[in-house]
């Protein structure tokens, strides 16, 4: 049997800390910038991520196989305060060496947002992950999430979010 290491629950808890942004209000920059058809708005956010649940489901064979999933939670924070929730399911899809594919979404005043990629492990300190989409005020999101761990349950996140 596989034993489960805490730094790869560490890389998944980044992912999905990665796929969450926030309501351009809490926007540390805001600027807009020209593309060569439309006008696009683009928004660097920082927040903090802390794990509230996890889980391993162990669908096949005992111990780590293909289709397994971690399943995490986390609120999102901007200093002490609470501003939204996400959470994400990462699916083996590949062993030796080991890939997740994960997708998450998360709930904010404004909307939610979605997010997904393909994590290789041993992840890497620093994780960019895409943003796919969303709805309400980020019904056309796009860019990307830099994550960064700061604990074991814990993430520095900075949103770069197209619009």
């Amino acid at each position: 049997m596989r034993k489960i290491n805490i730094r790869l629950l560490g890389a998944a808890a980044a992912l999905t800390a990665a796929l969450a942004g926030a309501p351009s209000a809490w926007a540390a920059t805001s600027a807009p910038h020209s593309s060569s058809s439309t006008r696009e708005h683009s928004e660097v956010i920082r927040l903090v991520a802390r794990q509230t649940q996890s889980a391993f489901v162990d669908l096949g064979r005992k111990g780590v196989s293909l289709g397994d999933e971690r399943v995490i939670a986390e609120d999102l924070y901007q200093g002490d305060r609470k501003i939204g929730d996400h959470s994400v399911v990462c699916t083996y899809v590949h062993l030796a060496p080991d890939a997740l594919q994960c997708v998450g979404a998360f709930a904010l005043p404004q909307g939610q947002i979605a997010g997904q990629a393909l994590l290789h492990l041993p992840a890497p300190p620093a994780v960019d992950i895409p943003v796919t989409g969303g709805s309400g005020a980020y019904r056309t999101a796009g860019g990307y999430v830099h994550t960064v761990p700061a604990g074991d349950t814990e993430r520095h996140l900075t949103f770069h979010i197209t619009r």
